[in-house]
């Protein structure tokens, strides 16, 4: 029947994994996509309340409820892919790969690692970019699934299998990764920015699917944005996670490392500026503030306190905050 695309309104780190989880279970999809590469993850909670790290699949693999959609647009590493099959438990017969998927090599890795990234913009130097200049140069050692031969089990057009389960009147969910202010097209960062266009437009794009298809665009933001380690790019009104802890009111530190590299993240107060931007560019139906929970209220849930914080959100953006989000999985 429709498409819906959660993306995000920062630098990444909104919490899309949670909120594209939640969204395929409330919604009853029969598929989801997670575009994009493995130099982003998305977390869960899984049955037993341990967080579950995903760099590849989309979150909802873990319910194993939906069918798990890989477009031409992916860039997969096989050993990562393979991990979280197993970690996920979900059927072989669930994944699709497109066949025009890339596949990241050690050599990918090897050139980010040795060069200037890391230390020049915050690279996580997983490999994605490196592949990505690769097909965009059309280099002959660039790798896709068609051409690996344990990947042929899941070898599958996307394109036709998504637009069959739309012809059939069923929803279908892409997840989108990092931020919108992380774009390579469109951040005023650049070029602390990642390898590929952050946009709804661009996951679309990415799954081969059609705007006439999408009915809902899921913006996700978070009550103190935060950015990669290291030399990543300006952060307005960047502050320290004692400052957050202080704020909170927390007994415990309040601290957040990036999935991929572990690397203490980078934290600051809530800045409309990106996020009206990204607005601008997606024309979102609904947004999730995530991390209300950094908000001190003396009562438990949505008190005064957060309401009061949710509400300058909301003037500052000029729309309606439609969810928000209390801890690593919890959805109001």
């Amino acid at each position: 029947m429709s498409v819906s695309i959660v993306i995000g309104g920062q630098f990444g780190s909104e919490g899309k994994g949670k909120v594209a989880r939640f969204f395929a279970s409330k919604s009853g999809v029969s598929a989801v996509v997670r575009v994009g590469g493995i130099n982003s993850g998305h977390t869960v909670i899984d049955t037993n309340g341990d967080p579950v790290v995903f760099r590849i699949l989309p979150t909802a693999a873990i319910d194993k409820n939906a069918v798990c959609v890989l477009p031409a647009g992916s860039y997969l590493d096989v050993d990562i892919l393979f991990e979280e099959i197993a970690r996920s438990g979900i059927d072989p017969s669930m994944l699709k790969i497109h066949p025009n998927a890339a596949v990241i090599t050690d050599e990918q890795v090897q050139k980010e690692q040795e060069g200037v990234l890391s230390s020049r913009i915050g690279s996580t130097c997983s490999g994605t970019g490196a592949a990505v200049s690769m097909r965009v140069m059309r280099e002959k050692s660039f790798l896709q699934a068609k051409d690996v031969d344990i990947l042929k089990p899941f070898i599958c057009d996307t394109v036709d299998y998504l637009r069959a389960e739309i012809r059939r009147g069923r929803e279908v969910l892409i997840e989108g990764t990092q931020g919108y202010g992380l774009s390579n097209l469109h951040s005023e960062y650049y070029p602390y920015a990642t390898s590929r266009d952050t946009s709804a437009a661009g996951f679309l794009s990415e799954t081969g699917l059609s705007p006439f298809d999408v009915k809902k665009i899921i913006m996700v933001i978070r009550a103190f944005p935060i950015r990669v380690a290291g030399n990543s790019g300006d952060l307005p009104n960047e502050i320290t996670w004692e400052k957050v802890t202080e704020l909170a009111k927390s007994q415990r530190p309040i601290i957040e490392y990036t999935s991929v590299t572990k690397r203490v993240r980078r934290v600051g107060r809530f800045d409309a500026g990106i996020v009206n931007k990204a607005i601008i560019a997606n024309q979102p139906n609904q947004i999730v503030l995530n991390h209300l929970d950094y908000i001190y209220d003396d009562t438990e849930g949505i008190g005064q306190e957060r309401r009061d914080f949710v509400d300058d959100v909301q003037r500052l953006i000029n729309l309606p905050v439609d969810y928000v989000g209390l801890g690593p999985d919890v959805i109001y």
